[in-house]
């Protein structure tokens, strides 16, 4: 299992230091990660169905799951857009694990929220991250959450860069 922040002591570091710069492609996708093209069929079509910019999946898809379907975290979430038990649920995925039923899921559930956050990309992704709720509960703004702090500006910056 990878993740970024740690919840105990049973976890090891497999990189040091930052990350090296990615050189830009020039290609179609936003997202220079190496399995996007794996994915970029079935993100097209959850983008059509939804009416969501696909660049905008494969953003959220890149900083949730680094593209690995069989992704799980920690806390339970599933799948190439990290879905939660009861975000599957609520849109109709019996497989979290299935990339295709976890993109159309996870691209309903965005659509969703540019509905209840006006579009507000900002806010929306704080919500995809940290819950409904918790964007409310904080006045409709970011949560003082230091992992939605650093997940909002990820996802910005993967979504922004030029294609």
């Amino acid at each position: 299992m990878l993740t970024d922040s740690p919840s105990d002591d049973g976890f090891e570091v497999i990189v040091h230091g930052e990350a090296p710069p990615l050189a830009p492609t020039g290609g179609a996708l936003p997202a220079e990660h190496p399995s996007a093209r794996l994915h970029a069929s079935r993100i097209e079509r959850a983008a059509r169905a939804t009416g969501l910019d696909a660049r905008l999946l494969h953003a959220v898809i890149r900083t949730e799951s680094a593209y690995d379907a069989a992704a799980v975290s920690p806390k339970g979430a599933a799948g190439l857009m990290q879905l939660m038990p009861d975000t599957a649920r609520r849109y109709g995925v019996t497989d979290r694990l299935d990339p295709d039923q976890n993109v159309m899921g996870g691209a309903r559930y965005l659509r969703d929220l540019m509905v209840r956050f006006d579009n507000r990309l900002e806010l929306v992704l704080a919500a995809y991250n940290a819950g409904e709720g918790a964007v409310e509960r904080h006045g409709r703004a970011i949560p003082p959450y230091a992992e939605t702090r650093r997940y909002v500006p990820r996802v910005m910056e993967h979504y922004r860069r030029p294609m």
